[in-house]
């Protein structure tokens, strides 16, 4: 798990990289809950995002936003986060042109600049967001969504609300792509206790979803 910096739109950004074994390995870039609050890429939900896609095969980056750990720059409401996850992609890209498939996952404020960045790269063909602040933001531009999805919510969030997420997943999963929306009982915002359901639940969406990529091995020496 390489340490990588790397050119973001307002200085250099700090990551974490996993490259994936197959030489046409599909990528995925996990986004960290608010700078403001505390969030950086450490934040063991995007951690547990992270190593559910490395696991699975993945060319995989989690990374700081602007102002975070030893990124460049400051916090932009949003804005300039949203520029970060671009580069990130970007990055990725560059990485691994044989590529199979592309997804973006987000947790809290993650999920809600991995959204946006989702309507943004037609590319994105699969994405995960744990608890997005669908009461503190305005996802009606996701709608139709443009791919298939999973969103995970806990039903004790005192963060979040889990009315609004689930009016949110409901919402989504009325039109042409399948969003599927799984609530873990018990669980508040940072799913303390539930991190090992989480990650099951990661997994399995991950492998039903990734049955049609044929990967191609490259065997070490």
């Amino acid at each position: 798990m390489p340490d990588i910096i790397f050119n973001g739109p307002d200085g250099r950004l700090e990551g974490r990289y996993t490259h994936g074994k197959a030489r046409n390995a599909p990528i995925a870039v996990v986004l960290h809950p608010h700078p403001q609050y505390g969030g950086t890429m450490n934040n063991k939900i995007t951690y547990t995002l992270f190593r559910a896609y490395a696991q699975a095969g993945f060319s995989v980056m989690r990374f700081n936003f602007r102002g975070v750990g030893r990124s460049e720059g400051y916090y932009d409401e949003g804005v300039g986060e949203l520029a970060d996850a671009a580069a990130a992609m970007d990055w990725l890209q560059l990485h691994n042109p044989d590529r199979v498939g592309c997804w973006i996952a987000g947790f809290s404020f993650g999920a809600w600049i991995g959204a946006q960045a989702l309507m943004r790269r037609p590319e994105v063909d699969g994405f995960i967001f744990v608890a997005p602040g669908a009461d503190h933001y305005d996802f009606a531009f996701l709608e139709p969504c443009p791919c298939d999805g999973l969103i995970i919510q806990g039903d004790q969030d005192d963060v979040v609300d889990p009315a609004a997420v689930g009016k949110l997943a409901e919402r989504l999963d009325r039109k042409k792509h399948d969003v599927t929306y799984k609530v873990i009982k018990g669980a508040g915002h940072f799913f303390e206790r539930e991190l090992d359901e989480l990650q099951g639940i990661v997994d399995g969406y991950i492998a039903d979803h990734t049955k049609h990529y044929n990967l191609t091995i490259e065997e070490d020496g």
